[in-house]
């Protein structure tokens, strides 16, 4: 089962990396000519200027910077806006939204941090991020996991003693049922 839970968001600096604080999911232009679901923030450029995954798959609404741009800003309601030499403000160049589900953890997990809608997932709401229940962004971080390790490890011994005594538990009867069979 995969849970969708908030993980730490740390601070990468990179100003293209882009973190959800709360709840919703990025689109992806999967190469089927799908529209698939992540999490995962870690966005670069291609060769034209679009804003793609580490794996090169676009971003939904596609979000195209302009060449020799100097810095680009991501606010927390999505808007991307681009410094570009020769203005003195910065030109807004798109909006990104953020994918919201009824059953998140339907979603059919499809390799490479990415989620594809299911009918148990139910379909998509996209929600401009910082409304109706969508997370807001942080630009420069990115969520790590969700995961707690210590928590974990300790789930992991209780689960090794208690398949220990049942193993003992086993090894005692047959021996048991075994003196039992020779003696009697």
């Amino acid at each position: 089962q995969k849970l969708h839970t908030q993980g730490n968001i740390v601070r990468t600096g990179n100003s293209f990396d882009i973190a959800i604080q709360g709840y919703g999911l990025f689109q992806i232009a999967h190469p089927g000519g799908s529209i698939v679901y992540s999490r995962d923030g870690s966005f670069g450029l291609d060769n034209t200027g679009q804003l793609v995954t580490q794996n090169g798959y676009q971003l939904e609404p596609a979000i195209t910077v302009p060449p020799n741009t100097l810095s680009v800003t991501v606010g927390s309601d999505g808007t991307v806006s681009a410094m570009v030499p020769g203005n003195t403000a910065p030109t807004q160049i798109g909006n990104l939204t953020l994918a919201q589900f009824i059953n998140p953890t339907g979603l059919e997990p499809i390799g490479d941090n990415l989620y594809r809608e299911s009918a148990s997932s139910g379909a998509p709401q996209i929600e401009v991020p910082g409304q109706n229940g969508a997370g807001s962004l942080i630009q420069g971080s990115l969520e790590s996991s969700n995961v707690n390790v210590v928590e974990e490890l300790v789930n992991m011994i209780e689960t090794q003693r208690a398949y220990e005594m049942s193993s003992k538990a086993i090894s005692t009867t047959d021996d048991m049922l075994a003196y039992v069979s020779q003696q009697l």
